[in-house]
């Protein structure tokens, strides 16, 4: 279950996109307004809003976007009793609502409008609105045992517009390319070749980085944007991170081939010392050879040691 939240000036507009008749809208519930039709649920609506005129943005307008995996068990009674829970823990109460099913794609989903100024004229707080929804959602999907979707890897790209067809591609080039880079300056060229220009951030002071963002087809987005996960601080952490990991393994390369050359070296020099034993007469004795190797190795022993 994800919620998309939407804030806006024209209940004309909202009511028309839920009452829509090719989304085949099933009007589920409503609360403070006449249904007699679209335009007595749009006056009932606006005339609210005169009791506190100052706010600009009084339309309240949310999807609850459910999987396709749960369609079978989401009948519009319990999508409903959802909803619902979903406005209370949101604090979305004590206000004029409609609450409206479309069957125009293929998960299920419920559109709430509600009015933004209550039923005395005070304001329903958007403060922190989506990050308490994101944990309110994630409460709801686990007590009603509804499917968790995976993340952005789940959302069938070719549905999306502009602009979320652009900051999907970017998310899925940044999947890509993070784990494979070791600095800011290879990915900067990886994303370059994906036609997606980097631009960092600086402090107005300093030129201390505080930021980032992409940009592709026209269209700007902060890391953070993107998905959270990419931020700057999380993606430096990430690069220094893959630079950190390969000097670790290539470390133990480098050893081998020290102790390798160190071992080389050695037998290169017992066997040098035997062809000058051999060398140095016809009869060759071979219990004098190891005596002679074993002296010339003492001496060699006595000169590392000295200081």
């Amino acid at each position: 279950m994800v919620a998309k939240i939407v804030k806006g000036k024209s209940f004309k507009g909202a009511v028309n996109y839920l009452l829509d008749k090719a989304k085949q809208t099933e009007l589920l519930a409503a609360e403070g307004v006449r249904c007699k039709s679209k335009e007595s649920i749009i006056r009932s609506f606006v005339a609210q809003t005169e009791l506190n005129p100052k706010v600009l943005k009084t339309v309240g307008h949310i999807s609850l976007n459910f999987s396709a995996q749960d369609k079978d068990k989401l009948t519009n009674t319990k999508m409903l009793q959802i909803a619902k829970e979903y406005m209370a823990k949101m604090k979305i109460a004590n206000t004029q609502y409609i609450i409206c099913r479309h069957y125009d794609k293929e998960h299920p989903h419920i559109h709430i409008v509600f009015n933004r100024i209550d039923n005395t004229g005070k304001t329903i707080s958007d403060k922190n609105d989506r990050y308490r929804s994101e944990k309110i959602c994630k409460e709801l999907t686990e007590k009603y045992g509804l499917y968790f979707a995976q993340g952005k890897e789940n959302v069938n790209r070719h549905r999306l517009k502009e602009p979320d067809k652009t900051k999907y591609e970017i998310y899925d080039m940044l999947k890509t390319a993070v784990p494979k880079c070791k600095s800011w300056k290879e990915l900067t060229e990886a994303l370059k070749k994906q036609g997606i220009t980097t631009d960092f951030r600086k402090n107005g002071s300093t030129d201390k980085i505080q930021g980032i963002c992409f940009e592709k087809n026209g269209y700007t987005f902060n890391g953070s944007q993107i998905d959270r996960q990419f931020s700057y601080s999380k993606i430096d952490f990430l690069l220094k991170q893959n630079n950190r990991e390969q000097n670790v393994h290539q470390s133990p390369k480098q050893e081998y081939t020290q102790n390798t050359s160190s071992v080389l070296e050695n037998v290169g020099s017992t066997l040098s010392g035997l062809l000058d034993i051999q060398s140095s007469g016809t009869d060759y004795d071979p219990d004098q050879a190891e005596y002679l190797r074993q002296q010339k190795l003492k001496k060699k022993k006595k000169r590392g040691f000295r200081l």
